[in-house]
């Protein structure tokens, strides 16, 4: 029975595979063509777009609109260097304070810790829409309003939370003996965090960090309610300025949507494996 049942199931696996790939196929080409038309928008000439229409095929191949956006556009980059600011800074600020929240509540007797957690955790399920005007005049009433360094506290606050749930649900997972392995031989609370646990949880905070990197950058909501100079404006903000001044210059808006993109990109190419990990990380711990 078994080494007939065993090619049986090997053609219906077979069969499974192909209709999925029939189905999902037609779907991720629908997918993919905004993306491709707006790459094609981006490298083609101004001229060539209101001679020949902007559904054509490119007639032109120029990095025009890629220079003009950069010159004009997004101040000579410092749209792109307000972004990396203020992901990198948020990233490392957010992970760093949730392996402590989450090292704590999962490795120490603190009361009412479970309730601190879904407190932390119940932040993220407001809609943050509701929450712009009291984060703007926070920010005001603190002095902070109109900085960048506003933008990392609000997007370490509202972010804090979720990485917090993740990294407790990975530390509680962690086997309790190798703590107290730890404990026999000496190790204190720091040594075990930074040479235990931190190592342990290299795989989650990789994750983490590919999703964060991917949410911070692409943020537009507290960008532009924290802040109001234009020179400080993240990409995301400053792609807005870049449709109103250049609404007819579709090559130029094209090319600042690429330039927006590409960083996330290559986090995602560079960190595959781990975004889509995270995308379930903790969830059965």
């Amino acid at each position: 029975m078994t080494a007939t049942a065993s090619p049986v199931a090997s053609v219906r696996r077979r069969r499974r595979g192909w209709v999925f790939h029939v189905v999902m196929s037609p779907i991720a080409i629908l997918w993919i063509l905004p993306m491709v038309f707006v790459v094609l928008v981006a490298f083609r000439s101004f001229g060539d777009i209101t001679s020949n229409g902007l559904s054509a095929f490119p007639a032109s191949f120029t990095l025009e609109g890629f220079v003009t956006v950069f010159r004009d556009g997004l101040g000579g980059g410092q749209a792109i260097v307000n972004s990396v600011i203020v992901t990198f800074f948020t990233v490392v600020l957010s992970l760093l304070l949730a392996s402590w929240a989450a090292f704590a509540l999962a490795r120490h007797e603190i009361p009412g810790r479970r309730a601190i957690l879904l407190i932390m955790l119940a932040g993220n399920l407001l809609p943050p829409q509701i929450l712009l005007i009291p984060v703007a005049r926070i920010c005001e009433s603190l002095g902070i309003a109109d900085t960048l360094f506003a933008l990392i506290i609000v997007q370490v606050a509202f972010g804090l939370g979720f990485y917090t749930f993740v990294l407790h649900g990975f530390m509680r997972s962690i086997p309790a003996e190798i703590f107290e392995a730890a404990r026999v031989d000496g190790a204190g609370t720091i040594r075990t965090y930074l040479q235990i646990a931190m190592p342990l949880c290299r795989p989650s905070l990789a994750a983490l960090a590919a999703l964060a990197t991917t949410w911070i950058w692409n943020d537009l909501l507290w960008a532009l309610t924290v802040l109001r100079t234009e020179s400080k404006f993240p990409i995301t903000a400053e792609l807005l300025n870049i449709q109103g001044g250049f609404v007819s210059q579709w090559n130029v808006v094209a090319a600042g949507a690429v330039i927006a993109a590409i960083p996330t990109a290559v986090v995602f190419f560079v960190f595959q494996k781990q975004f889509v990990a995270g995308l379930s990380i903790g969830s059965g711990k």
